[in-house]
Order: C-alpha cells, then structure tokens, then sequence
C-alpha cells in the first residue's frame, strides 16, 4: 500500500486546443525495475533504459534527463522515504525536467505523485518532447522535508518524505508531458494514465485472463440454468 505524507488530491481542469480523440488504457509507471541513476528513456517503449534494464511496451519513452532513484533503504542513492511505489521514482539532474513522450497521444486525465522541496511545475504539450500546442501548465506546491514531520516510522530513511497525490484533465489530445521542478529536489512517482487518481499498487487484468473470466461466468450461468430446471 502507498505510504506518504499527504492525503489532499487536487483535480485540475487544464487546456484549451481540441484534436483527435486518443484512448489510452489505464497505465501506470512505477518505475520499478530501473536501476540506481538509469536513464528511463526506452523503458516502457518497447526497449530498454541507459543501463540495459527493460519493462513492458506501453508505448511510452522519456527524455535524456529523466533518470530513475533507488530508496537508499533499498540500496540506492536516494534522499527520499515514503514513497508510494516500492522503491523507485522518476527525478532530473539536468535540464528542464522529467520530459514523458506518448507517440499515439492521449486524451485521458492523468496522475501522479510528486515530492518537492521547490515549487514545481507540470506542463502538457499537443507535441513531442515538450514542443508544438501547450495544453495548460499546473503548478505545485512545494513541501516540507522530513524533519518538519513528514517522516514515518516505516522508512526512517529519507528527506524527501512529503508524497502529495495530484490529479489532471485536459482538453485535447497530448503527446508529451513535462515534470518540473528544480534538479536533484523534485521527484516524481506512479505516473498514472487514463485515471485522474494516481494508483501506486493497480491491478489490472491481462486481457486473456478477462476473457477467461468472462467464459468462466457464462460457463456458471449456463450450470445455474440447468440446475433450476431440474
């Protein structure tokens, strides 16, 4: 289950431009299984990220400067406790922030958790890479660190211990997002498409298993039938 500081979800309507409508299921990016310091990059697009580590095909590539932390708690060298997925979250050391490509482009709200000690920001684009229509901009508010009593006695580890959940609409259809915020003191985690709540423990069926679910049912509605005839 999710350990962090704040419970407030703020739910922001942003963005004007209007285009083709893009679905994209319910997906969501832990960062989990990236190494300490590694280069997202291709991660969840089919290849692999700066150090060779792959995940699933989402269709769904990072900047250069979005790099992947490991919980010092769990043998990595992050400055940072409570987060709400196991042990990894997305931050920047270079550049203008944690840069999301999503080439198909989608239409669906969006989520995540972040942790800063600076204000930070979160734009959306109709382009790659942070370019073309901006949708809207979202600012975040900074937090406080652990010694102001963010800290939880379950990681004791950690300065960067405030996780506020957020929540964003917009209109259009976006292909890039860029997480903002100040290199090395912002951080972000369970990046959720497709649902304005962020799930850092989803649960999501693989289509072959829904399938079997359903055959399982009718199969039982069909024993129930003859059963009442009897």
């Amino acid at each position: 289950m999710a350990r962090f500081g704040a419970f407030l979800t703020a739910f922001v309507a942003i963005g004007l431009w209007s285009g083709s409508a893009a679905a994209l299921p319910l997906t969501v990016l832990s960062f989990e299984g990236l190494q300490d310091s590694e280069q997202i990059l291709d991660f969840y697009n089919g290849g692999t990220g700066s150090l060779g580590s792959s995940g699933p095909n989402y269709g769904i590539g990072f900047g250069a400067d979005a790099l992947s932390l490991i919980d010092s708690d769990a043998g990595g060298s992050g400055n940072f406790a409570n987060e709400p997925s196991p042990d990894t979250i997305a931050f920047f050391l270079t550049g203008p922030g944690v840069v999301m490509n999503v080439a198909s482009g989608f239409d669906t709200g969006f989520s995540f958790f972040y942790s800063s000690t600076v204000v930070a920001t979160v734009d959306v684009y109709d382009g790659l890479n942070a370019t073309g229509n901006l949708l809207g901009t979202l600012n975040l508010a900074a937090q406080a660190g652990a010694s102001e009593g963010c800290q939880l006695p379950g990681d004791p580890n950690g300065y960067f211990a405030c996780w506020d959940p957020v929540g964003v609409a917009f209109a259009g259809t976006a292909k890039s997002a860029n997480f903002g915020g100040a290199a090395n003191v912002t951080g972000f985690d369970s990046i959720t498409l497709g649902s304005d709540v962020p799930d850092p423990d989803p649960v999501i069926p693989e289509p072959g298993a829904t399938a079997l679910f359903g055959v399982s049912a009718l199969l039982l509605g069909l024993v129930g039938r003859r059963s009442n005839r009897r």
